[in-house]
């Protein structure tokens, strides 16, 4: 029985990874471009979070209401001041220019709250938990999980249900021929990016209520993210979802075995994947 409760765990916690990649995988759909400064975003928005709960004494739901417009904000922005220069044939200079602003939201941070390992108070939700048979689930992970597959579900509708969403395809298709029927490809590139942005506070959100967030965990955060997309399918928004299953199960299965082998199992689980179908399980182009 140790087995179910060891896989439910497993991919409770793939909710987590997937809101962490939802984003990631958003933006790599629309624009083909892997922003590697995504992980510290999510830690940027896990402390306006924290802020804004203890500044203004607001429940952490609330808080993420005021946050994620300003994240929005933030990635609208960014996409029209700063990556917008950057995006087209050449993958190179994105990555560079991510790459760099990663470093400058982690120093940022630093400067800002120190080194010290801050979290997100949840009450008594932390530990709230409540059992299905004969496994025990935290109300937390499960509550991060629905919200990972209502996350994906909102995606799936505005990008295939919605004009912001023909948009968004028109535009991932052929900019060129999109920006012909009056579509500005650098808007729909700055509205998608603040989507992106939107869900990665939300993930900042369960990110900083179930664990202990520090300035410099940005990249490992993106890892998990990036390899997500990776076992899904570039652009696929229930693929991620799945990627982030995946790695869940990986980690706690590895774990169940030998405490040392958690972080290892997921990445192995990656790895084994990329080589049996290098294109992800549901690559959103088909075959």
């Amino acid at each position: 029985m140790i087995w179910v409760d060891t896989l439910v765990q497993g991919i409770l916690l793939g909710g987590l990874y997937a809101l962490f990649a939802a984003g990631l995988s958003l933006v790599f759909g629309i624009m083909r471009v892997v922003n590697l400064a995504h992980g510290d975003l999510i830690v940027m928005a896990a402390y306006l979070i924290l802020v804004l709960v203890t500044a203004l004494n607001l429940s952490p739901f609330v808080a993420l209401l005021l946050a994620a417009p300003l994240m929005f904000g933030v990635g609208w922005l960014l996409q029209q001041m700063v990556l917008n220069r950057t995006v087209g044939a050449d993958v190179l200079p994105p990555l560079l220019v991510t790459f760099g602003l990663s470093v400058v939201i982690q120093n940022a941070l630093l400067e800002g709250f120190n080194a010290d390992s801050r979290r997100i108070p949840a009450g008594s939700l932390e530990i709230a938990s409540f059992s299905v048979g004969p496994v025990t689930i935290g109300v937390m992970p499960a509550l991060t999980f629905a919200t990972a597959i209502l996350v994906t579900l909102a995606l799936q509708l505005i990008f295939y249900r919605t004009a912001l969403g023909r948009a968004f395809r028109a535009t991932s298709d052929d900019p060129d021929t999109a920006s012909l029927m009056g579509i500005r490809p650098g808007n729909i590139f700055a509205v998608a990016t603040g989507l992106g942005m939107v869900v990665a506070a939300i993930a900042a959100l369960y990110l900083g209520m179930r664990a202990n967030f520090d300035p410099t965990i940005g990249p490992a955060r993106l890892i998990y993210a990036f390899e997500a997309v990776i076992i899904g399918g570039m652009g696929s928004l229930w693929g991620t979802l799945i990627g982030g299953i995946v790695i869940g199960v990986a980690q706690t299965m590895g774990a169940a075995i030998n405490p040392e082998w958690q972080i290892l199992s997921g990445h192995l689980a990656f790895l084994v994947i990329l080589l049996v179908r290098p294109r992800g399980l549901f690559p959103a182009g088909g075959r």
